[in-house]
């Protein structure tokens, strides 16, 4: 995971602290840095700024005889990363379905994104994470669009031992979810997760449906689900669905298979937005807790 952007960073702290840092040289030098990470899916505006920051923090920086150059540099490319990576707010998915319980009410999720990208697979993953910490969940099979799409869910349900809320293919979406919340309300349940068609983010319709679905049960959460294996096009993914629908965190999924990793920076970068998960693999427990300070370890530690 990340192998590509752990090996351009270590690269590019090699070059920095072996290299006499004049000038011309870190002009030179920032050129090479914004092609090396955008070689790694770190979107141009990330790379660029990653590059200006370097330039502005090694500009005429006086080095001591017996001072690590190369630790200096790891130092400053940490502070602009941790930079980078702040966003407008920390959302902690089991913190925010305890307060709900308190107040007796159901935390209520919504997942977008574009279809193939694991939205279903991650709801029954996030499912799973709920019911080991004691949580109660009812899941609303609101894409009554894709052939399956209600089968598939229904499937991990039972797996899951959750009941499914569906209506048949066809009937309106906004209405799935509103009975799903309403269910949750009259049962007690603690959590409820709405599935929605995928759609690319130049659908009207469906984006218009999805905008709908928000209106009528009003979610505490509105996650993007993207595949980090798309790189920049997860970045423009998550900037469309956040202008349409006002996305408050991401997951990106297949993050095992993602050596370049440079989507999960660009993707926060982009949308001041957490991300909240990674996926890692195909079971129910496949699912990494996401951190500035987790992916700085993997990307900037040996």
């Amino acid at each position: 995971m990340f192998e590509k952007l752990k090996a351009t960073l270590s690269k590019l702290v090699e070059t920095l602290s072996t290299r006499k840092l004049s000038e011309k040289e870190l002009d030179s030098l920032c050129f090479e840095v914004i092609l090396s990470l955008s070689d790694c899916d770190v979107a141009l505006a990330a790379a660029e700024y990653i590059a200006d920051e370097l330039k502005k923090r090694l500009s005429g920086e006086r080095i001591g005889l017996f001072e690590d150059k190369r630790q200096l540099v790891k130092k400053y490319l940490k502070e602009i990363l941790l930079q980078m990576l702040q966003t407008e707010r920390e959302i902690d998915l089991l913190k925010i379905a305890k307060e709900r319980k308190k107040e007796r009410r159901p935390l209520v999720i919504l997942f977008v994104g574009p279809n193939g990208h694991g939205k279903t697979t991650t709801i029954a993953k996030i499912t799973r994470l709920f019911l080991k910490n004691g949580f109660s969940v009812v899941i609303a099979a609101a894409d009554t669009f894709r052939a399956g799409a209600i089968e598939q869910l229904e499937t991990h349900g039972k797996k899951l031992g959750v009941r499914v809320i569906k209506h048949r293919y066809g009937a309106d979406p906004a209405a799935v979810a509103y009975d799903a919340v309403q269910h949750a309300k009259s049962k007690g349940i603690n959590v409820v997760l709405i599935d929605t068609a995928g759609r690319l983010q130049t659908d009207k319709d469906l984006m218009d449906e999805m905008r709908k679905i928000a209106r009528v049960v009003s979610p505490d959460l509105k996650i993007f689900v993207g595949d980090a294996l798309t790189g920049n096009d997860a970045l423009d993914q998550a900037l469309k669905f956040d202008q349409a629908i006002g996305i408050d965190a991401s997951i990106l999924t297949k993050a095992d298979a993602d050596i370049k990793g440079g989507a999960a920076i660009s993707v926060i970068y982009a949308t001041r937005k957490p991300i909240l998960f990674l996926g890692t693999g195909q079971t129910y427990d496949d699912l990494q807790k996401f951190s500035a300070d987790w992916l700085l370890q993997k990307i900037l530690e040996k």
